[in-house]
């Protein structure tokens, strides 16, 4: 991937999503990332359902 694909990809991003970071105890990343993929899901997808969910409750 060159500059110019990085940094459109990073202009568009930036356009579209809101960054959020979340600090986790080690290891956990891990263990949040296998139950992501198993879901098959990407681990930003896996939080924001658990968010979603916990709203909707």
């Amino acid at each position: 991937m060159g500059k110019t694909s990085a940094a459109v990809k990073n202009r568009y991003n930036a356009k579209n999503y809101d960054i959020l970071h979340i600090n986790v105890k080690k290891g956990e990343k891990e263990r949040y990332k296998k139950i992501a993929e198993e879901k098959g899901m990407s681990l930003s997808q896996l939080f924001v359902n658990a968010v979603e969910e916990y709203i909707a409750k």
